[in-house]
Formats: C-alpha cells, structure tokens, sequence
C-alpha cells in the first residue's frame, strides 16, 4: 500500500488514526494493539506471503534476543552471549542475503567462470532491508544492556510501526518505545496540525515535484540501457534531473513518514535534512539518510575502527591521534573501513554492480574528504580565509560528485551508466532542437560543434525550466523541518534556524489561516496528481 495511493490517504490511513484515537479513550493497550494490527495489515497489503515470510525473521530475532537477555544475568557467560548475538546477526545478514542477493550471487558466478546456473524466482519482502537492519540494531543493544526489559507486544510495535516499516528511518527500540509507553493515545491539536502539516508537504514532493521531473529523465535512461546514443544536454538532464528526482521523493517520503507517525504522538529520528546543500562529502552523508548513515557507523564502522587502531597499537605503531599522522594508519585505521562501510552501503542499497560501484565511490570521495581535513587546512595560510575558500569550493565539488554517483546509482547497468557519463563529457556531441540551431546560428555564433536534430523545442525548454525551479527549491528554500522547527516536527531539530538556504528570510510555520489555505492548495494539487503506481524509490530497497 502506497502512501500516495487513494486507498491509503482516504481509506488505511484515517480509518487506522480513527480507530486508535476511539480506542485511546478507553485503554492505551488497545490502541496500541489496533494500531500493531493495522501496521500488519498495511504491510501484507501488497503481498499477504510478505507477513509469513517476515513473520519468521520476527520469531527468530526474538528468540535470539529473549536468549541474550536470560544469559545477561550470569557474567560467567560472556562468550555464550556473543556466540548467540553472532548467530542472530549471521541470521539477518543470510536471511537478507538469499531474498536480495541470490541472483546477484548466481549472475556474477556466471559471469566470471562462464557456468550457466538458473537464476531464481525470489519474493522480495517489503523492506527487508530496513526491517533488517533494525533488527540487527536492536539484537546488538540488548546484547550490550542498552535495552534492559521489553515484550512481545512492544517488540513488535517497535517492528511493524507502518510509517517507518518501509523505507525507514532506521530507528532505536530506545529512542521508540519510551515516546510509546508514555502516549496518551489521545487527540493531540498540536501533533495532528505538524502531522498533516508534513503529510502535505511530503506529499507534494513526491508526485508533484518528484514525479513531475522523472518524465524527462526516464526516457533517457531508457535511450541509454538500450545501447542509444546520449548527448550533452540529455546526459546532464539524465544526472541532474534524477538527482533531484531522487531528492524529492525521499525528502517527500521524509515529510510523509514523519507527519504520519506525528499524528499518533510519535517523533521518528532525522533522517533528511537538505543534503544538496552540504559543503562535502562528510556533511552530505550527514544529512542524506542520516539514520543509515549513524547504523553504519556505529555498528560496522567504529567497532572495525577500533579493533584495528588496537591492533595496530599492539604492534607498537602510531596511530591516527595527534597532528602528525602517516599515510600507513590513515590507510588502514580510516581508508579502509570506510571504504568496507561505503560497499556495504552500495551492496544494501541493491544487488547490482552499480550499487557496488556506487558505494564503493563514495567510499573513496570521504576518504579524500577526510584526507583533505587533515592536510588542508596545513596548507592554507589562515584558517580564516580557508574557510572562506573552501565553503563555496566544497559546495560546488559536493554537488557534482554527487550527481556523478548518481549515474551509477539510477542506471540498470554498468553499460548505461557509461553511456550517460559519455555523454555528460560531450563524447557524443551536442545536439539542440534544430529550430535552436537555426535561430542561435543565425546570431552570429560558432555552432560548428552543435548539431541540429528533430526535437521539440518546446519539450527541451519545459525539461531545463523543471530542473532549475527543483534546484531553485533545494538550494535557496529551507526544508520543511527548519520551517517547522520550533514544533521539533523529528527527534533532534528543535529551534533550530528556520533557513540555511541563500533566501535572506526566513520562512517559518505556524497554525494560522494563511498557512492553512497555501497547505490546503499544495495537497489539492498533490490529490489531483496521485494516478498510477508511483512508489518511493526507497521502497525498492
């Protein structure tokens, strides 16, 4: 069931909020109970074999912590404790494996010792990779006493809570269940007025603003997969356009998801924070799929990290500590497990050696970052004016190292990809609707580079207005959860400023009629465009 379906807006949705908000008057275990059924149900919506298939990994994982919580108690039994959290992430990591990875598995084998295996028809479950990494999350902290009691119920509430089943954020049993165990499961004027408020603007991101631009760019993919010829200006509106494609739809799955979970009483973590103005790499990753990227660091980054500073301190080498630190440690103490962190995150995002690639590029791009915060700053005369240098540099290299990855990321193939990158570097020419060429040419101007071919001049012109109004949106407007600030409309942003953007006001929300009236007209507008099936992007993954 898709957020931005009729079904759920004016049926799943009202009917579930309803429904726990009559049963909150009259015990809070109820509607809470209404609201785990309602989350099942939204989940095997789509796919009924879906809930058995989870409903497994869901016994499995409870038993596993069940166990590590029964062996806490005993100190003497330290190494059964963490044989029994191995098998529980060994668990995860398989069971995601064989439903995302099999055919992966079998195509390369294929590929690189030429056999011939079938591949399978495997159900992907909804979310699993998420589902999976939340579970592996929660197994770690309760194996390090950071979850100390829990039930059956709460652990699955904590599981299946609906606007975050899907496509995250990646949350916390203990930044969850206390908000849980402490709501009132009561009308709340404040919470429903963020809440919709959220629903509105995220739903307006994605089938206006991110669907809107994903007809120019999904042509040109298309041209590209099939072995066609891409130019300048299509290769740039193929990158850039899907950039901000992508931009706007998790941000409106952000707001969406956000705002749903705000109308029951719940504040989901940060997960979205206008990336495409980060100044580098490290800030990028800061604000794009921030509960992601804090899973990752914490849980396979730091720990690898460590073990290796420890390693290599055992045998008497220096480490990364002080203002002096050799290339040796930097590559081995931070090079290489960002680089294992960065292919894991391509390899979770999706089974496909572009996911590997792109993963394995940004590895490399915070590894300059993190090298270039070392040595820059060393190389400058004043920390002063490097500052003042590097903010618009570091934007601008950001920006386009991003879209770059991008590529990989959108393209079906390695093949693709190149194909589009050939064409962004003008391999393939540049090609204008003729009626351009005509008119450009008769001004005076060198076109002897640019070729002249049949296409609508118009199209062209509406193509490059959406791609400037979007980056226009992202740049120089605040998201919403700056406007929103003062309400804390997510965990963690609170008075913060209303704009970072290159706007000199700022932008901020309140109940009024005025900010009624502009929300009622964007979800018109966005009711009135919800067609077809048009799911996130992220609820591929």
């Amino acid at each position: 069931m898709l957020f931005n379906s009729y079904l759920f807006i004016f049926v799943f949705f009202p009917v579930t909020l309803l429904g726990f908000l009559l049963l909150g008057k009259a015990s809070r275990n109820l509607a809470l109970g209404w609201l785990t059924l309602a989350s099942l149900v939204f989940y095997g919506w789509w796919r009924p074999l879906n809930v058995p298939i989870i409903g497994l990994s869901f016994f499995v994982n409870f038993t596993v912590a069940e166990l590590l919580q029964r062996l806490s108690a005993d100190t003497t039994k330290s190494r059964t404790r963490n044989l029994v959290l191995t098998v529980g992430i060994v668990f995860n990591v398989a069971f995601l494996g064989y439903f995302k990875y099999t055919n992966f598995a079998l195509s390369t084998i294929n590929d690189v010792a030429g056999t011939d295996f079938v591949l399978a028809q495997v159900i992907l479950p909804l979310g699993i990779s998420f589902i999976t990494f939340q579970k592996i999350a929660f197994l770690v902290d309760v194996h390090a006493r950071r979850i100390e009691s829990y039930t059956l119920r709460d652990y699955l509430l904590f599981v299946l809570f609906f606007p975050q089943l899907i496509a995250g954020p990646i949350v916390h049993y203990r930044e969850m269940m206390p908000q849980f165990r402490n709501n009132p499961c009561r009308f709340d004027k404040e919470d429903m007025s963020v809440g919709l408020t959220l629903i509105c603007f995220g739903l307006f991101k994605k089938v206006v603003l991110a669907d809107g631009i994903a007809a120019h760019v999904t042509p040109i993919y298309g041209l590209a997969a099939g072995g066609g010829s891409i130019s300048l200006f299509p290769g740039w509106t193929a990158a850039i356009g899907f950039t901000l494609q992508i931009y706007f739809d998790f941000a409106g799955y952000s707001d969406m998801a956000a705002g749903l979970a705000r109308c029951f009483g719940i504040r989901l973590p940060l997960n979205f924070y206008s990336p495409l103005q980060a100044t580098s790499i490290i800030d990028f990753w800061s604000r794009w799929h921030v509960t992601l990227t804090r899973f990752l660091t914490a849980y396979l980054y730091n720990p690898l990290a460590l073990w290796l500073t420890r390693r290599r301190l055992g045998k008497g080498l220096p480490g990364l500590g002080g203002g002096n630190a050799r290339v040796g440690a930097f590559l081995q103490l931070l090079a290489a497990p960002m680089l294992l962190t960065m292919f894991v995150s391509g390899v979770w995002h999706g089974a496909g050696y572009v996911f590997v690639l792109w993963g394995l590029l940004h590895g490399v791009y915070l590894t300059i970052n993190h090298a270039w915060r070392l040595a820059g700053p060393k190389l400058w005369p004043s920390k002063e004016s490097y500052a003042i240098f590097m903010r618009p540099v570091g934007f601008v290299l950001t920006f386009f190292s991003v879209v770059m990855a991008m590529v990989l990321f959108r393209s079906p193939s390695v093949g693709a990809a190149v194909g589009v990158f050939k064409g962004m570097l003008g391999f393939n020419g540049i090609e204008l609707p003729r009626l351009f060429v005509e008119k450009l040419g008769g001004l005076g101007l060198p076109l002897h580079l640019v070729s002249g071919v049949d296409m609508p001049a118009k199209a062209f012109i509406v193509t490059q207005l959406w791609i400037f109004a979007l980056l226009a949106i992202a740049l120089a407007l605040p998201n919403t959860l700056q406007i929103m600030a003062r309400y804390e409309p997510v965990l963690g942003v609170k008075e913060r400023p209303a704009n970072t953007g290159l706007l000199p006001f700022a932008l901020t929300w309140k109940p009024t009629l005025l900010w009624a009236f502009a929300l009622s007209a964007l979800a018109a507008v966005a009711i009135f465009q919800v067609g077809g099936p048009s799911e996130f992007l992220y609820w591929q993954f």
